[in-house]
């Protein structure tokens, strides 16, 4: 119940990536057959992966990972217009990769306001638009987050960017594939999506220019249009192409079937169980994620008794999983510290159905409750009728 950290190599693209690793193993920038073969298995993968989000393909650029992405999208536009402007806006509810690139921009001269957000971790309109400058160079906000899935007004705050001339770049890792994205309806100028999240192989992520210029972070060749240089990593890159285009077809019909499985688990849980909130928005959310918390105890005891019966959960981003802290995120929406603590994140995926939620609640109600019974964060009268 965790596919937001990591998915499973879909079968069919296993098979599209394999004779990468094999018979055709040549560099795509040798001037030779093998080298050809492998160059134009990238420009199909890179068509393929530009259709996800409607852009051309020649502004796609493949990186590692969605950090990269993120990373050259922020740092590689505001190097390549510091002469127009040093301000930059994002918002208190972005993934690290976002808020800590921008956080040591500083040292360079730039400076940033971080919107807040509601209750339900939407980004709050005004206060977005009362921070633009004359100085404003970019505009980050992520299409939806990662552990409470509450998708944001991207179209809206396109426009806003768009009337004020202002660069738009939004982190997608958790919406591409799931969510259908046009950054030309939305006025995206930079969109950062990956392969790992859509049932590709990890190691394949992709930043998608529509308009502007990024300088490149590293030097070297002049792959990747010089915007990346580097030999490129042909097997995940196909295998994500591959994915794209199935997550593409699969789209719709996947999101309608989450969606009832989701709030399937939702109702389950907070209808029956006490002191039990859904994180998030109520029904502007990704079709695949659930992020409930559970008050008087921490949710790093509830995923360890849950992993020893079979059921894989998480508490917080992956990417922060090991820091004691609570999620930024929650914090960002009001949510207490303690309470924080205690939030698990559903994350569904095309393994994912009824039958697992009917598992599900056979096995947390009695998990929470003697976690509850051991908290001495529970008050005394908790469990009186």
């Amino acid at each position: 119940m965790d596919y937001g950290a990591a998915t499973p190599v879909d079968q069919r693209v296993l098979e599209e990536m394999m004779p990468y690793f094999g018979e055709k193993f040549g560099n795509p920038s040798s001037v030779y057959s093998l080298g050809f073969e492998a160059k134009a298995a990238i420009e199909e993968a890179r068509e393929k992966v530009a259709k996800l989000v409607n852009v051309d393909k020649a502004g796609v650029i493949f990186t590692s990972n969605g950090t990269e992405s993120n990373n050259l999208a922020i740092k590689g536009t505001v190097f390549q217009f510091k002469d127009k402007g040093k301000h930059i806006i994002t918002s208190e509810f972005e993934h690290d990769s976002v808020l800590k690139t921008i956080d040591a921009l500083k040292k360079h001269g730039f400076e940033s306001t971080l919107v807040g957000v509601d209750s339900d971790g939407l980004v709050k309109l005004d206060e977005l638009k009362d921070s633009i400058r004359d100085d404003t160079i970019l505009i980050s906000i992520m299409y939806a987050n990662n552990e409470v899935g509450t998708i944001q007004p991207i179209e809206e705050i396109g426009k806003i960017a768009k009337e004020k001339g202002i660069i738009f770049h939004s982190d997608a890792l958790a919406a591409a594939g799931k969510i259908p994205i046009d950054m030309e309806r939305d006025n995206l100028n930079l969109v950062s999506i990956g392969s790992q999240e859509i049932y590709g192989p990890k190691g394949a992520s992709a930043l998608c220019l529509s308009q502007k210029r990024v300088k490149p972070l590293m030097l070297g060749g002049k792959q990747e249009g010089g915007k990346r240089p580097g030999t490129e990593n042909v097997p995940a890159i196909v295998g994500f192409g591959k994915a794209a285009e199935i997550s593409l077809e699969m789209m719709d019909s996947e999101a309608t079937r989450l969606t009832a499985v989701r709030d399937k688990l939702i109702e389950r849980i907070t209808g029956s169980m006490k002191e039990s909130y859904l994180n998030g928005h109520p029904t502007r959310r990704t079709s695949y994620n659930a992020n409930i918390r559970f008050n008087y105890i921490e949710g790093e005891s509830i995923v360890l008794n849950l992993d020893a019966q079979g059921i894989q959960v998480a508490t917080g981003s992956a990417c922060a999983s090991e820091s004691l802290q609570p999620s930024h995120v929650l914090l960002a929406m009001g949510v207490k510290a303690e309470e924080a603590h205690g939030s698990l994140q559903f994350n569904l995926g095309r393994g994912s159905s009824e039958e697992d939620v009917d598992y599900i609640m056979e096995v947390l109600p009695p998990v929470v409750e003697n976690l509850r019974k051991m908290s001495p964060m529970t008050p005394d009268d908790f469990f009186d009728e």
